[in-house]
């Protein structure tokens, strides 16, 4: 039997050889040049979703104050959705908790420029009742908690931080009495001072801590 290949069949296999091997290089380099791309898709989420997190969670700060307390967030209910331009639409599902400990659900929405880095739109709503509740539930104890205690702490910081103090006034109708940590009460209140006899009154504003069971003040602090 003659194995000999004949000139024009062995030609036909070199060119089928080379032709399937040129087959695979283009389809590794396709497969190559995808990877970048959905690294780079993956890490612009990841900043867009961390971003707007961030601006959410300043939002919540600046507009609860001291009563918003470890903000949260639930990765598992973000989202992001394309927008017209380059911004990605964010939205999701957070918690922070209150100054009363009750935990105080609420959802977001934030937009993300992929070009510039930078966020807008940054709003939250709170869900349910739980805010409601919460801040329902506290009480003022005033069976111990004395204003005239923390005022006249509050005239001694004052006579620290200026010894040559003049008068002190207090606004009695500014008062006002918050939960504070470790079951602490918080005496808010407005005044005004003369850093020195003959000098004009400015006004100032003090918060004392104080202890509920036993009315003793913790801390003090004045801004003015």
């Amino acid at each position: 039997m003659d194995t000999r290949l004949h000139p024009l069949a062995l030609a036909l296999m070199l060119f089928a050889t080379c032709t399937a091997a040129s087959a695979q290089a283009e389809a590794a380099k396709s497969t190559d040049a995808a990877k970048p791309a959905e690294t780079a898709k993956t890490a612009d989420a990841g900043k867009a979703g961390d971003a707007c997190e961030n601006a959410v969670a300043e939002t919540v700060r600046r507009m609860r104050g001291r009563d918003a307390q470890e903000v949260q967030f639930i990765g598992a209910k973000r989202s992001l959705t394309p927008t017209p331009g380059d911004e990605l639409g964010v939205k999701g599902e957070g918690r922070y908790r209150s100054a009363s400990g009750g935990s105080v659900p609420f959802t977001y929405s934030c937009a993300y420029n992929a070009k510039t880095g930078a966020t807008s739109g940054a709003l939250f709503r709170e869900t349910g009742a739980t805010r409601a509740s919460a801040e329902k539930a506290w009480q003022p104890d005033l069976t111990h908690v004395s204003p005239a205690a923390c005022e006249t702490a509050t005239a001694a910081a004052l006579k620290d931080k200026y010894p040559r103090v003049g008068r002190i006034v207090f606004g009695s109708d500014s008062r006002q009495l918050r939960p504070a940590s470790n079951a602490h009460t918080s005496l808010e209140g407005k005044g005004a001072v003369e850093r020195a006899p003959g000098m004009g009154a400015v006004p100032f504003e003090y918060s004392c801590e104080i202890e509920t069971g036993s009315g003793k003040v913790v801390s003090v602090k004045t801004s003015d």
